[in-house]
């Protein structure tokens, strides 16, 4: 279970990179429209494990990975630029996934539906 300080370290750093996106300081166009959904930060507030998606929904495996790639691309940027608004004695090294959360709701709610009219 995550702690109370981990928390608020992974809040901050989704809310800073939300902000950085927002604005346009990552200028690879396979970013645009990026959402984190969230992050989490391990116990030494080390490394941070950042989920994103698409804004848009059904996005191909190709805007995947070209998503996760630009974000990989950018990561030095990124990481001094949160070592700046975060102000922590150490900056997390940023590791990007794509979040699977809503893709398992749909399928969720299909298997749902399917079981409902049966």
């Amino acid at each position: 279970m995550a702690s109370e300080r981990q928390m608020r370290v992974g809040e901050r750093v989704r809310s800073e990179l939300m902000d950085l996106l927002l604005m346009g300081a990552i200028k690879d166009p396979g970013v645009r429209d990026a959402v984190v959904h969230a992050v989490k930060v391990s116990p030494d507030l080390s490394s941070a494990r950042v989920y994103v998606r698409l804004g848009r929904p059904g996005a191909t495996e190709k805007q995947r990975e070209a998503l996760l790639r630009g974000l990989e691309r950018a990561k030095g940027f990124v990481r001094r630029e949160l070592g700046k608004r975060l102000r922590l004695r150490r900056t997390p090294e940023l590791k990007f996934f794509w979040d699977e959360t809503a893709e398992t709701a749909a399928r969720i709610e299909q298997i749902l539906d399917e079981v409902k009219e049966d």
